[in-house]
């Protein structure tokens, strides 16, 4: 006599082993089947019928003998490649992103580099009293801190820092204009 789907079922669900190889041995290629067109892709439906297959016996637990064993093992199936689609679906959602993400981040570093690479050539056109004033205060020096190390006015730095802008401007503006 053979036992019925249900039966093997609410055995597996028990802890029968012997049970739950034998309902997969039956259902496995139609689980199988029904992944495949889920899916459309036989090594994405292979992950899903193994996927399916490992949670199965703890998912038996909520087995109730309510519907047939394969109607609710189709539930389970679908509802499986619907979580599925759902985590890819948000893994690439922010993986998108991620490389215009990591191109502007790496336009950014480049165009600091070269905005910093500009200075420094630039301030070495600079007379030494504004170049040493502005690298103080590039350095995150107040102008009163900078008036100290350089034994001259806060007055001197300010004007100092005017200065040197405006002849950086000037440079800026001379290298665009060739």
């Amino acid at each position: 006599m053979t036992t019925s789907d249900e039966d093997l079922a609410l055995a597996a669900a028990g802890g029968d082993g012997q049970a739950f190889g034998l309902l997969l041995e039956r259902h496995y290629d139609r689980l199988f089947g029904l992944c495949f067109r889920l899916t459309g892709q036989r090594a994405e439906a292979e992950d899903l019928t193994q996927d399916i297959c490992a949670a199965l016996p703890a998912k038996l637990a909520s087995y109730r003998a309510q519907s047939r064993v394969t109607t609710w093992l189709f539930r389970v199936a679908v509802n499986a490649a619907h979580d599925r689609r759902r985590r890819r679906a948000t893994y690439m959602k922010h993986a998108e992103g991620w490389g215009d993400w990591e191109l502007a981040r790496q336009d950014a570093i480049a165009e600091a580099r070269d905005q910093h690479d500009w200075l420094t050539v630039a301030m070495s056109r600079l007379s030494e009293d504004l170049r040493d004033t502005l690298a103080l205060v590039l350095d995150d020096l107040t102008h009163a801190e900078a008036a100290e190390i350089l034994g001259v006015s806060e007055g001197t730095i300010s004007w100092r820092m005017s200065e040197a802008k405006k002849r950086l401007r000037a440079l800026k503006a001379e290298e665009e204009a060739t």
